[in-house]
């Protein structure tokens, strides 16, 4: 019943965190002072703490860890270049050309990260 409800609070944060940093994308890609109002600052973080709590709570009930259990370590360091891209995309990006590249390139490897949660294999969808 614990792992169930912790699958389903991750994929909904999954889901949310997806399409929110779809729509700040969309916002930059458009140069929005929507982009920075307090709402779309901080809801992201809400967000994303709800969905690493999950990803922890899981890995604990589920009894696999990184660096142990190679899809797990494969989306931890895909996590990390998610957030990498997605820093540059939104904020430090020096141009837009640089942040719409980092942009898409941040989206590639969200869609990399789902799909080796669904596989439950590092190639994931390649």
């Amino acid at each position: 019943m614990l792992y169930l409800l912790l699958k389903h609070v991750h994929i909904t944060c999954v889901a949310l965190s997806g399409l929110g940093f779809v729509g700040r994308g969309v916002l930059m890609l458009r140069g929005s002072a929507l982009l920075h109002s307090r709402f779309v600052r901080t809801a992201p973080h809400v967000v994303d703490t709800l969905l690493l709590s999950s990803a922890l709570a899981l890995t604990v009930v589920i009894g696999q860890y990184p660096f142990t259990a190679s899809w797990l370590t494969a989306k931890f360091f895909g996590l990390l270049l998610y957030i990498f891209l997605g820093t540059l995309a939104l904020k430090r990006g020096p141009t837009a050309r640089v942040r719409a590249s980092c942009f898409a390139l941040a989206l590639l490897t969200f869609a990399y990260i789902v799909s080796v949660a669904l596989r439950h294999d590092p190639a994931g969808f390649f």
